[in-house]
């Protein structure tokens, strides 16, 4: 973990430092800093657990990529729309303006960097070493439960919103992992939710505001529908949907075999 965060930093910090005397907009500045920060934390992680482990990194490899990656996009698009959508139908939600499709530019860059950056992190290390060694299980619980708790760091956070995080996240990017036993579904169901959350709908994701969407949108309502400060994961159908779906997940696994046990009952 933490020669994979050096190499982010070197990616966040170097890309900063060589794009300061170009004269690009700020949006295409920061969509190239999150490319090299997406970049430095496959490269790091993939060369980092083939030397450590010595094994080929079977949980990146491109084979039925299409498949993962289609599919992680579609369930984490379909879910965020259908939580936009509950909060339309309860009158928290409109639509200001519609915006230009280079607005939908940093929004796509920061969820695609987000999303591979923390997958290969929480999913790629820390779950899946954890699952291992003490099953599927118990390695949801912890995974999530760290998940959550680190967005707790997040403008506006909560107990409530890590909480929320921990089940509607944790478990379903974990259940995800399990299921296709590859990062790519988790890191593209990842991507699109935060991509569909900020960059389309105009929503704050997990606290935090992008400047530009393709929607300049308005959320009012109480807090339970519409998630308040912390944004539309910080609401109850987000956290129910994205459980569910989880548990179809876990479901379909559980079938396959792929449920890991705990070294002490294999």
């Amino acid at each position: 973990m933490i020669v994979i965060g050096f190499a982010v930093a070197i990616g966040l910090f170097g890309s900063r430092a060589a794009l300061e005397e170009i004269q690009i907009g700020k949006d295409y500045k920061d969509a190239i800093t999150n490319a090299a920060i997406a970049i430095m934390a496959f490269a790091s992680y993939t060369i980092l657990y083939r030397f450590y482990e010595k094994r080929q990194i079977t949980e990146l490899k491109f084979t039925g990529f299409t498949k993962n990656a289609g599919i992680g996009f579609l369930v984490g698009f379909i879910l965020q729309s259908f939580v936009i959508l509950v909060i339309y139908i309860g009158g928290g939600y409109s639509i200001l303006r519609v915006n230009p499709a280079s607005f939908l530019l940093p929004g796509f860059m920061i969820a695609l960097s987000s999303g591979i950056f923390e997958e290969i992190l929480f999913r790629g290390i820390i779950f899946r070493l954890t699952e291992e060694k003490l099953g599927s299980t118990i390695a949801i619980i912890i995974s999530a439960l760290i998940f959550g708790l680190m967005h707790l760091a997040n403008k506006n956070s909560s107990i409530y919103s890590a909480v929320a995080i921990a089940i509607e996240a944790g478990v379903l990017l974990a259940a995800s992992y399990i299921y296709s036993k590859n990062l790519w579904l988790p890191i593209f169901l990842h991507f699109a939710w935060n991509f569909a959350e900020a960059g389309i709908y105009g929503a704050v994701i997990s606290g935090n505001t992008i400047n530009k969407s393709l929607f300049t949108s308005k959320f009012t309502g109480p807090d339970f529908l519409t998630g308040g400060a912390f944004g539309p994961e910080n609401s109850i159908q987000a956290v129910l949907l994205c459980l569910a779906v989880g548990i179809i997940f876990i479901w379909i696994a559980k079938r396959q075999n792929k449920i890991v046990k705990p070294f002490w009952k294999k």
